[in-house]
């Protein structure tokens, strides 16, 4: 094709036929552009369906996360909610509105209150790697995007209030290093002494009753209730929605494919 091309530009000047060869010229060079377009065209075609390939490995590979995080986030709702229902029965212990509970009853609603720790530990293998390699660019939903780049300071936010809600039940294990109250009734009471520690149970049990005399200890537990209460509402429950509102947005991705 360069060859027929070279001869009738040869044969144009060899003529003398200068208007036609500038005309030929011309169309050569128009020639040329359309094929680097078409070119650039088919490049660029290929790059958007690798591309959208890749967003699509990306998106399914998000959904699996978030599905797993709101999995684990429900269950800490959950556990949390226990929580302060199990601290405000002791409250209304301490208020007279129930008939004091036995040793037994008031170990086992200690153990079961104050035992466990909370903390959401999402699935964020996948989000961390496109964000330090800058694929999330490869998302094409802006909103989706958006979302997602926010996830990560969101969860800072949910730390710091864990951390907060951390520091009450603290203050409250806190009550049971000193030599007023006994531990160790609690975890002989609740059979955590014998089954998970591997000690016999005493003979003798001290009581820990006169907690529920305790202004102090009353305080704790409010500020408790607060701190428990805080994280569910403002911090649990809308993280909930925004992983739904993610979840949803994914899928409309992936069906749109």
């Amino acid at each position: 094709m360069i060859q027929l091309f070279r001869k009738i530009r040869q044969k144009l000047i060899a003529e003398k036929k200068f208007g036609n060869y500038l005309l030929y010229a011309i169309g050569e060079i128009i020639l040329v552009v359309i094929g680097i377009l078409i070119a650039l065209a088919i490049n660029n075609n290929n790059e958007y369906k690798i591309t959208r390939k890749k967003e699509q490995t990306y998106l399914r590979g998000l959904r699996s996360e978030f599905q797993t995080s709101r999995i684990k986030l429900q269950e800490l709702i959950r556990v949390n909610k226990n929580n302060y229902e199990g601290a405000k029965k002791i409250v209304e212990y301490i208020s007279d509105k129930m008939p004091p509970p036995t040793e037994q009853q008031f170990s086992e609603l200690l153990f079961h209150t104050f035992a466990f720790d909370i903390a959401f530990n999402p699935n964020n293998s996948l989000l961390s790697e496109m964000v330090h390699s800058g694929s999330l660019k490869d998302i094409s939903n802006i909103e989706l995007r958006k979302r997602l780049t926010n996830w990560l300071s969101t969860l800072d936010d949910i730390a710091t209030q864990e951390h907060e809600l951390a520091l009450q039940r603290e203050y409250m294990l806190d009550l049971f290093r000193s030599d007023a109250y006994s531990l160790r009734t609690i975890l002989d009471q609740t059979e955590v002494s014998e089954k998970e520690i591997g000690l016999s149970q005493r003979t003798k049990t001290a009581s820990n009753l006169q907690l529920l005399h305790s202004t102090a200890f009353e305080n704790n537990i409010l500020l408790f209730i607060l701190a428990c209460r805080a994280t569910e509402t403002a911090h649990y429950q809308p993280l909930l929605e925004e992983i739904d509102t993610i979840l949803e947005l994914i899928d409309v991705e992936i069906k749109g494919n």
